[in-house]
């Protein structure tokens, strides 16, 4: 896919975004155990490819879905880690959707 300006203002208000920013903001810190790091770990393919500078696959976390399910549990105090794991991964998925769909209308746009 073409590079594309802006994705910052392309990114706001979409579902994660805040997080996806705070997750891509601490792997360029070397920080990996945080829940937007480990979402963009488990998205970074997908991620580069709409353009995004998601570091390289050796600064990423190994298994984030397994990590992020685990941070889940040591956090959830009613049991419901895999409900907030699978409603995580749902928003993250809109947010590739949703950034996907801005990202293509507006390279059609610039065309």
């Amino acid at each position: 896919m073409a590079r594309v300006d802006d994705l910052d203002g392309l990114m706001a208000e979409l579902p994660e975004a805040e997080t996806i920013t705070a997750g891509l903001e601490d792997l360029r810190r070397g920080v990996k155990d945080t829940v937007g790091a480990l979402l963009v770990a488990i998205a970074a393919p997908r991620l580069r490819s709409l353009g995004l500078d998601v570091p390289p696959d050796d600064r990423l976390p190994d298994e984030p879905e397994l990590r992020l399910y685990r941070h889940l549990c040591r956090i959830s105090t009613d049991g419901g880690a895999y409900v907030q794991y699978k409603a995580m991964l749902s928003r993250l998925v809109s947010f590739e959707e949703a950034l996907e769909r801005r990202v293509w209308a507006k390279i059609r746009a610039e065309g």
